[in-house]
């Protein structure tokens, strides 16, 4: 697809072939055994993350476009349907994983039968409004491999072998973290929400106008540098960073760190992250993944900052942004799809920060740390790495200031559910409940200062 999201008419039957193709590939490092597990309520197997996105082709373009397509099996309607609640009963989500028939051979059986109608049906792409809906099909699908490496990331972390979805290193490292430096922008009134070039959900209507107070975000994200320091300081120990219910999940479930990293048993003092490709020793040169909306919340009080509002983070991510992604073409030659330590930032109005992440005192005087995690959402029809932002206040974040999305700067991972990879045009993922810590893979947060819009 185009860099916009939206296929024109006469590319769809190749846009088709790609993203049908690149499911495949993502799940062709996977036994039966790894298709079939369910690890948590919140993650779906591998084999059904193939066969829903291909219930949706058959449901809502063939049974719509094509009188005269047979369905592969009418039992499917059940078994594969999400949460679409016009198209009928479904499945109880939770028990999926019980599902050990149809295996992933008559799977593979069913993709190639609705490939093969798709293929003809698309013969014919001007037909009225087919080419929107397979648009929106393939962003469908295309969300769901995002979902299905968050997914098997989970399922391969409860297993006490460690084994790796890819082997070798999550890629190659990048440069340390620089310096922190802001996005100033003079707040007044802007205009966000979907400009209607290119493909957008429906939640990213309609194009409106806010009011923004003078604000500036740091321009790179949180490192795990940074966390390590605010664990050290016994930021999950502390109530005074965390919200109440923030504050009740951390002792009911024991939190001190963030999702897949434990300690070293050989090193008590070291900690270790699970990642696609293994287990290895937390980089704190990366940025951190897998943190919750609570931690990342407790993080910004720990730092004297807060999240920013979704005005705040669309208003800079739409001029600042690249919206890069972490699946393409080569996603199973290149290393397993992890967070990498980001780039310099290109000159900005930015004004220089100051402080290095290191020492906690260093970090809380500077007030330039900042926070990323990942959403599902697209912004301005772009791919989204959705991000997370810290403000300077002191000011606990009010109610509008909930979770950010909008496009990263960087591919980072930060929701604690997250894998670090993200789709070929967009990214979902998650973490613990409430918050899902373990869900839809990740993405990135940065730091500004001044009042909230």
């Amino acid at each position: 697809m185009e860099k916009s999201g939206q296929a024109a008419p006469s590319d769809l039957p190749e846009a088709y072939a790609g993203v049908r193709a690149t499911t495949e590939r993502l799940a062709s490092v996977l036994s039966a055994e790894d298709q079939t597990v369910q690890s948590m309520p919140d993650v779906s197997p591998t084999k059904w993350h193939r066969a829903h996105v291909t219930w949706f082709f058959e449901t809502f373009v063939l049974g719509e476009y094509d009188g005269d397509y047979t369905a592969f099996d009418d039992a499917y309607t059940y078994i594969f349907n999400s949460y679409y609640e016009a198209v009928g009963a479904r499945h109880p989500r939770p028990e999926r994983g019980l599902l050990s028939r149809p295996g992933i051979a008559e799977i593979a059986r069913y993709r190639s039968h609705v490939d093969a109608a798709m293929d003809a049906l698309l013969l014919e792409p001007d037909q009225p409004g087919l080419a929107e809906l397979v648009t929106l099909g393939l962003h469908h699908e295309q969300q769901h491999q995002e979902l299905l490496l968050m997914d098997i990331k989970h399922v391969l972390s409860r297993n006490p072998l460690h084994p790796a979805y890819l082997p070798g290193a999550p890629g190659g490292r990048g440069t340390a973290p620089p310096k922190a430096g802001w996005m100033e922008h003079a707040g007044g009134p802007v205009e966000i929400g979907h400009r209607g070039e290119g493909f957008g959900f429906d939640n990213e209507f309609p194009t409106h106008t806010v009011q923004l107070t003078p604000f500036a975000l740091a321009d790179r994200p949180v490192t795990c540098g940074d966390w390590l320091s605010f664990m050290e300081d016994d930021g999950y120990g502390r109530p005074e960073f965390w919200l109440s219910d923030g504050w009740a999940v951390v002792n009911a479930q024991g939190w001190e760190s963030p999702l897949y990293w434990s300690r070293d048993p050989d090193h008590p003092d070291r900690w270790l992250q699970f990642t696609l490709s293994g287990l290895r020793p937390v980089d704190p040169d990366e940025p951190v993944c897998h943190v919750s909306y609570y931690e990342a919340d407790a993080f910004a009080h720990w730092t004297g900052m807060r999240l920013p509002t979704e005005s705040e983070w669309e208003t800079i991510a739409a001029s600042d942004g690249d919206g890069d992604n972490f699946l393409t073409d080569d996603v199973l030659t290149r290393g397993a799809p992890h967070p990498r330590p980001p780039s310099p930032p290109t000159p900005s109005s930015a004004t220089p920060g100051s402080g290095r992440r290191a020492r906690t005192a260093r970090i809380r005087a500077s007030g330039l740390r900042r926070c990323g995690r990942r959403v599902q959402r697209q912004v301005h029809g772009e791919p989204v790495r959705a991000a997370r932002r810290l403000l300077r206040d002191a000011g606990r974040p009010r109610p509008d200031h909930l979770p950010q999305l909008l496009p990263a700067r960087r591919p980072l991972d930060v929701r604690r559910g997250a894998t670090g990879a993200g789709s070929l045009n967009h990214g979902v993922h998650h973490r613990r409940p409430p918050l899902p810590r373990g869900g839809a893979e990740p993405d990135a947060g940065r730091c500004a200062a001044g009042a909230a819009g």
